[in-house]
Formats: C-alpha cells, sequence, structure tokens
C-alpha cells in the first residue's frame, strides 16, 4: 500500500496540472472564438489519440515495465504544452496551434492508463481495490476540485502562459514518483512474448468471451456520452451568465462532491452490490445533472454540479471492480486498453457533435422564441446559454435511462454470482492461457 500511495500522489499532482490545463485551455478558446463547438474539438482533440491507442498501449504494457512506460508517457506529452506554450511566447496561438499541441501530448500520454491501471494490480491483493478505487478517483477529481478555481485566479491575473509552465513543471515530479515506485518493485519476467497483433486482438477476446463484461463496457460508452455533455458544455453554460473567476470557484464547489464520496470509497471496503451501486449512482447522476442545468442561478448550479460529481465515484468504483476482478493480471494490460478503446469512444462521438448540436441547432431553438423556447423556456429560460443548458438537461435523462438498463440486463447481474477466480478461469483456459501461457 505504501509503494501504491507514492504512485498515487504523483498521479494527484499530475491530475492537478492537466485540470489548469484543461480549464485554462477551454476558457481561452472560448473566449478567442465565442464558439462551444471550438471548444468540444480541442476536447476531442485532447481525448481522440489516447482512446484510439489505448490497445496499443495496453499490449505495450503487458509485454514491458509498466512503470517505465508511465514515464515515458508523462515525460513526451509534455511536448505538446511545449509547443502551444511558445506559440503563445511568441505571439497568440490560434486554434490550429492548440489543436496541434494537445493532440501531440494525447498521442503521449495513451502509454498512461492501461499501465497505471494494471500497476494497481501488481501492487495491491484484491481485499483493497475498492479503497484503491476510491483514491485514485480522488486523485483524479483533483483536477476538477483544486484546478478550476486556482487557473480561474490564474487565468485572470496572469494568463494562460503560467498554467501551462505550472503543468509542465508537474510531469517531472510524477516521473520521480513513478521511478521511486520501480526501484521498489521486482521486476517480473513478463510471459506475454507472442504475435504482437496476435495479443492486440486478444485485448478484445478477453472482454467479449464474457457477456456480462462486454455488455457492461458497451453500456459505459453510452455513460461516456452523455457525461460529456456537462463536462464540456458546462463551461460556456455558466460564462453565458458569469466570468472566469466564478466558474473556477462553482466547479470547485461542484467538485468537493466527489471528494467526499472519494474519501468515503477510499475509507470503506465495499466487498459487494456492485451493480446495484453502479446503477443507483449513475440514475441520481443524470438527475442531479438535469438540475446543474435548470436555471441561471449559481446556488442551483452549485448544487446539482455538486451532487452530480459525488455519484460518480460510487458508479466507477462498481464498473472498475466488476471488470477488474473478472480479468486475471497478466492480461489485464491488453483488457484495459481495449475497455479504454470502447469506453472513451463516447467521449470521443459526444464531443465530435455537441458542439455543432450547442451552436446550431439548440442555441438558435432556444433564442429565436420558436416552439422549443415557448414551451421549454418557461422551466429553464432562454436565450444565450439555455440552448446548451437544455442539451445538458438532455444528457441528464438519457444516463438514467441507462442506470435502468444496466439493473436489469441479468449477465451484468450475475457478474458478481461467481468467484471471480472461476470466471477467469472458464473465460481464458478455454481461449488463449494454454495456448500462450505456462498457467
Amino acid at each position: 500500500m505504501k509503494k501504491f500511495m507514492i504512485l498515487w500522489a504523483g498521479e494527484m499532482i499530475s491530475s492537478i496540472g492537466s485540470g489548469l490545463t484543461a480549464f485554462g485551455l477551454g476558457v481561452y478558446v472560448y473566449r478567442q472564438t465565442g464558439l462551444a463547438s471550438a471548444t468540444a474539438l480541442v476536447s476531442l482533440l485532447a481525448l481522440l489519440p489516447a482512446v484510439l491507442l489505448g490497445p496499443v498501449a495496453g499490449v505495450l504494457a503487458d509485454r514491458y515495465d509498466r512503470r517505465l512506460l508511465m514515464v515515458a508517457g508523462d515525460s513526451l506529452s509534455a511536448l505538446g504544452l511545449l509547443y502551444i506554450l511558445v506559440s503563445l511566447i511568441n505571439g497568440r496561438a490560434e486554434l490550429l496551434q492548440i489543436c496541434i499541441g494537445v493532440t501531440v501530448s494525447s498521442v503521449f500520454a495513451s502509454l498512461l492508463e492501461p499501465s497505471y491501471r494494471a500497476t494497481i494490480t501488481d501492487l495491491l491483493p484484491e481485499e483493497h481495490y475498492s479503497k484503491a478505487s476510491g483514491l485514485v478517483q480522488l486523485a483524479s477529481s483533483a483536477k476538477y476540485l483544486i484546478s478550476p478555481a486556482l487557473a480561474g485566479l490564474l487565468m485572470k491575473f496572469s494568463g494562460i502562459r503560467v498554467i501551462l509552465l505550472i503543468d509542465i513543471c508537474t510531469f517531472f515530479i510524477t516521473v520521480q514518483a513513478t521511478l521511486a515506485v520501480k526501484k521498489r518493485i521486482a521486476a517480473k519476467e513478463k510471459k506475454c512474448r507472442g504475435r504482437f497483433m496476435e495479443q492486440l486482438r486478444e485485448g478484445f477476446l478477453i472482454i467479449t468471451k464474457k457477456r456480462g463484461i462486454f455488455l457492461v463496457i458497451l453500456l459505459s460508452a453510452g455513460i461516456c456520452f452523455f457525461l460529456t455533455f456537462i463536462q464540456t458544455l458546462s463551461t460556456p453554460m455558466i460564462l453565458a451568465f458569469s466570468d472566469e473567476a466564478t466558474l473556477g470557484i462553482c466547479e470547485t464547489i461542484c467538485a468537493c462532491g466527489m471528494l467526499v464520496s472519494s474519501l468515503i470509497l477510499g475509507i470503506v471496503s465495499i466487498k459487494k452490490g456492485y451493480v446495484k451501486m453502479l446503477s443507483l449512482s449513475m440514475f441520481f447522476a443524470g438527475l442531479f445533472m438535469m438540475l446543474f442545468s435548470l436555471r441561471e442561478n449559481m446556488i442551483i448550479v452549485g448544487i446539482g454540479g455538486f451532487l452530480f460529481f459525488m455519484a460518480i465515484p460510487f458508479a466507477n468504483t462498481g464498473l472498475d471492480i466488476l471488470i477488474r476482478t473478472n480479468i486475471p493480471n497478466e492480461l489485464q494490460g491488453r483488457a484495459w486498453g481495449t475497455i479504454s478503446l470502447i469506453s472513451q469512444l463516447g467521449y470521443v462521438l459526444a464531443n465530435a457533435c455537441i458542439g455543432v448540436l450547442a451552436d446550431y441547432l439548440f442555441e438558435p431553438a432556444m433564442r429565436k422564441g420558436g416552439i422549443l423556447a415557448g414551451s421549454i423556456g418557461k422551466l429553464i429560460g432562454t436565450g444565450t446559454g439555455r440552448g446548451t443548458a437544455l442539451l445538458i438537461m438532455t444528457g441528464g435523462l438519457a444516463l438514467c435511462i441507462i442506470a435502468v438498463l444496466i439493473y436489469r440486463t441479468k449477465p451484468i447481474r450475475e457478474l458478481e454470482k461467481e468467484h471471480p477466480v472461476r470466471i477467469c478461469r472458464n473465460i481464458n483456459e478455454k481461449i488463449y492461457i494454454k495456448k500462450h501461457f505456462s498457467v
């Protein structure tokens, strides 16, 4: 657990830096263009390479030292941010330059996720998985809890350049933490030495041979799709009636909900009821997402956002444990890479379309006083930002529907009924363990 805490502390610092950059670039691009679609484009390019390269990174995590891959990913991903910073120093960073920078950073950051998740399984026994999941989400929540308020103040008094410089510096701290953990872990001989493409294909076989795992991953892609509505569109919605500093403070207050539930999960070990926890938390997240966008009132926005973020770690923990306990350790690099590809395609597809929907469909409809503005406008108001708010509410309603589907899907509920070790053996001994591994 001590080794895990060192690694976790490094990733938390990196998360704070990433949150600063995400907030700063989002505000910078929106202020420069005035378009939600431009903000969504930057979010898309920051995510797409990591998603598409996830399965490849997963195979690498099973073939090579996972800690070295994390070091390489952290170090090289700083290059993209450095390119944006140099562009700003030389004048003004155009949208094209920002897109190039975040894409380069995302390409190298793709090495991190499968290696990091698989390293947790290397370090900890199964009884600590729920605590580790809570702490990992606590670190991830730092980008919402600490970063927005700090970034809002930095944007107001120092600008985007200082934010990028701070983020670049955090990469070096994370690398040192990872190297410290690597020194304390004996290098394991990798049994995974087959053909690269065959092992890449096995990443898909691992998750498709157990129907419950495959279904929960597909539904998680739908969850990611609709979660993107609030993650990407909250900035233009709030900036329509407020400023950067207020936006940053509001996001920090909202993220306190994630802090509360992550701390609970980090202290309390949850040993059953993962499907019910996933379903209920996702249902309430959808309701709170609708409350978040109900009115141009910072109190309502803050309460809705706080409760929304409080529900997310419980959903993530349920999903994480259902998958982790049904896949053996030596295959988890490939598995998490493929899972990231499928589930995060929801983020990719959402970022590809929600900006256009907000700018050219929902926003004009709520401004022109038509049927949509006349009927729904009485509830949520009309004018700039209200079309974006309606789109967020639509995403919240869809999350409620997905939550019901999760609970009513029998193969997903059955993931908890069998002993995880037996499930792993039943899947893998029949498919490829006998063929590729000496188990």
